[in-house]
């Protein structure tokens, strides 16, 4: 009996609860299938680097499948139509994949399911791509939770109540060979290239081993990265972060084995809250995805509605100005330089960079949305929009308007040292720490000593934080009447 692996977000071999399944159910013979769908790779949403990045996912996918006796299956083509013609051809007795949560992924799952069943085919989804469903976690009511503390005391208590269970790793069944018919033609991996694509951007490398040496990189107790990262995920010069988001994104790494390496590093009063704050941040990417499963008008407005009516300025030459990283704020400017370089963005400057577009520039938070999702490597529709709409404040925070981030006061309180700032910005390499997050208040002599003239190698603020920060709140006042 022959059946059919659909592989999608969950690139890896190991601790994949529909792989496992499916390779119990067939006795080994499973086909891994993966579709290159052009309506994903040329969406809006789509990014060249993360498009990157999956085919070194996949080509890592197919080297560990070919080790234990297999090898993945490329087809390029829409999904479903794909799918049954793969189905058919193969004779497959059953399609196995582990769900996605996003509006698009239900919609496409829910036709595979209607075109399975007509077929006969039996059709099995697991879930995965979350550590608890978007239906797990509720209020004593049945509720939605819409504010985030409250559901990160009941998503943990439910965590600890059933970890056993929720952390127990799914063991992968031998494969046995599984020659398929001469009708199908597995397809190459293409290049980038070929898919007629181009980055600049260093991607980082892709696949299960990559992700899974950057857990135990991140967790292994004499790092002190987990233990210390209550303090150090916020200092934007400094590696304190985990850097796994594109291979959570891709399922290269399965949150639950992130939450289970996190479990078990030995707790000490020192090391207690990096391990709980990271253990908070797994929550935090629940919790966007149940808002966006349970909420998916998100993805078009805002989650409060009436801030819809938010009159945005949307001036083009202020958007392109913070796109380039030149708005005379230099923590903005080496955030946006980071994104455009690496791909990737420190957390903390997601923030910052977001408040600024939003509430100083006065541009609609869905630009910087889709500006994100088209530059990182780690974009991913429910922790991208629901940060972008918290730092707009139009999002589920329960007092979120009048939050507005000072890019000078949080560059020197998260680059105190202008370290991170003067490795994306060198031109402002010897300016002194002083001046590092305000050069437009260095004198003329001062200048003049470091080579840089404000408003020639290095641009004037492009707006007035003071004024712009008035404005915005009066906009969003509007908005609320």
């Amino acid at each position: 009996m022959t059946v059919i692996h659909w592989f999608r977000r969950d690139l890896r071999v190991h601790d994949n609860p529909a792989l496992a399944a499916a390779l119990r159910q067939s006795a080994g013979q499973v086909i891994p299938l993966f579709i290159l769908d052009d309506s994903l790779l040329r969406s809006p949403a789509s990014a060249p680097a993360r498009v990157a990045f999956l085919l070194d996912s996949l080509h890592a996918l197919d080297q560990a499948l070919q080790r234990q006796g297999s090898r993945l299956l490329v087809q390029r083509g829409a999904s479903i139509p794909t799918l049954r013609a793969v189905a058919q051809v193969t004779g497959a007795t059953a399609i196995f994949w582990n769900r996605d949560y996003t509006p698009f992924a239900r919609a496409r799952d829910a036709q595979a399911m209607h075109m399975l069943q007509e077929l006969g085919i039996a059709a099995f989804d697991f879930p995965d791509t979350m550590i608890l469903g978007p239906d797990a976690v509720r209020t004593k009511k049945g509720q939605v939770y819409t504010v985030f503390t409250p559901f990160r005391r009941t998503w943990r208590t439910l965590v600890d109540a059933d970890q056993a269970a929720l952390l127990a790793e799914p063991q992968i069944p031998a494969f046995a060979p599984t020659p398929l018919p001469e009708a199908i033609i597995p397809e190459p991996l293409p290049s980038l290239e070929i898919l007629g694509l181009t980055t600049s951007q260093r991607i980082p490398a892709g696949g299960e081993q990559a992700g899974q040496d950057r857990l135990r990189a991140f967790t292994k107790p004499e790092s002190g990265t987990i233990g210390a990262y209550a303090s150090g995920r916020d200092l934007m010069a400094e590696a304190g972060t985990s850097r796994l988001s594109p291979y959570l994104r891709l399922g290269c790494v399965a949150p639950q084995a992130c939450l289970r390496a996190a479990l078990a590093v030995p707790p000490t009063p020192g090391t207690q809250a990096g391990i709980e704050t990271w253990v908070g941040e797994l929550a935090w990417r629940d919790f966007y995805y149940q808002i966006l499963a349970n909420f998916p008008h998100v993805l078009r407005g805002a989650f409060k509605r009436q801030y819809d009516a938010i009159r945005w300025e949307n001036d083009q030459q202020l958007f392109a100005a913070w796109c380039a990283g030149q708005t005379g704020y230099p923590i903005v400017d080496a955030a946006m330089r980071q994104l455009a370089s690496e791909a990737w963005m420190h957390n903390r400057a997601r923030m910052v960079v977001a408040s600024f577009l939003t509430k100083d520039l006065l541009i609609d938070w869905r630009w910087g949305e889709r500006y994100f999702m088209q530059m990182l490597v780690d974009g991913d529709p429910a922790s991208n929009n629901g940060g972008w709409q918290w730092a707009a404040g139009t999002g589920t925070d329960a007092q979120p308007y009048f939050r507005i981030f000072n890019p000078t006061s949080q560059g020197q309180k998260f680059d105190p040292h202008g370290a991170y700032v003067r490795h994306y910005v060198p031109e402002l390499a010897h300016v002194a720490d002083r001046y590092i997050h305000a050069p437009w208040t260095m004198p003329a002599a001062e200048q003049r000593r470091v080579g840089l003239t404000i408003g020639k190698q290095y641009p004037a603020p492009i707006v007035d934080h003071a004024i712009q920060r008035e404005r915005a709140l009066a906009r969003y006042r509007a908005a609320r009447t």
